[in-house]
């Protein structure tokens, strides 16, 4: 059980303390892996960016993750006896909303480049795994050195799914929890983190590591 992101940020930085990670860029899973990635990106003095994703929701239960969508990939899982029509149109309305929250992320400056990185991507928790392994796919396509996952909490199917991926190297999780029912169950104070908040994180990093907008050469 973590009090919050905070504590599960401070944990995690802990545990990655030791680890070898050479020329690292930390990305989070906005909304809520940013408070945890921000913590974990200043103890080990890197650069902190975030990749744009977004769950496809069953139509009958929008919580419940059938795939995950970024703004030129998308993942599916068990989508049997769902409309293709409903899974087209809930991409078009995700990506919508996505590229609104680029221009919200980034306005002036420019997603740091992943090209021979090692690339260590962090959430607050992972339930399916859709949305982190849509990630992957989105951090592979820039060719990384290494993609390590960081998460404080995850369910033990994810962390199956996870580990024989295969552009995955690496894999870190605190606390793999069989009763895994939802991501704030393992949190005390699990609040939703708004754009602004997110958006607020991640300029102050910038702001305050001077290298965080660096592009690579």
């Amino acid at each position: 059980m973590f009090k919050d992101r905070t504590d599960a940020g401070m944990q995690l930085a802990q545990e990655l303390s030791n680890s070898t990670l050479e020329n690292l860029v930390v990305v989070a899973i906005p909304r809520g892996g940013l408070p945890v990635a921000s913590i974990v990106a200043k103890a080990l003095n890197a650069p902190l960016d975030v990749v744009l994703t977004k769950k496809i929701g069953h139509p009958n239960h929008k919580e419940y993750a059938i795939g995950a969508v970024s703004l030129d990939n998308k993942l599916l899982n068990d989508v049997t006896g769902i409309s293709n029509r409903y899974i087209s149109e809930e991409v078009e309305k995700i990506r919508t909303k996505l590229k609104v929250r680029q221009k919200q992320y980034y306005k002036e400056s420019q997603p740091i480049k992943l090209e021979n990185k090692t690339v260590l991507i962090i959430d607050d928790g992972i339930a399916t795994g859709n949305t982190i392994l849509a990630t992957v796919a989105l951090v592979s396509k820039q060719n990384p050195k290494k993609i390590v996952v960081a998460i404080p909490v995850a369910s033990p199917s994810a962390i199956r799914n996870l580990t024989k991926h295969p552009n995955v190297q690496e894999v870190i999780c605190l606390q793999t929890p069989e009763n895994f029912m939802a991501v704030g169950q393992f949190y005390e104070r699990f609040f939703p983190v708004s754009d602004e908040k997110a958006i607020t994180i991640l300029e102050n990093h910038r702001k305050n590591w001077p290298m965080a907008s660096f592009s690579g050469p």
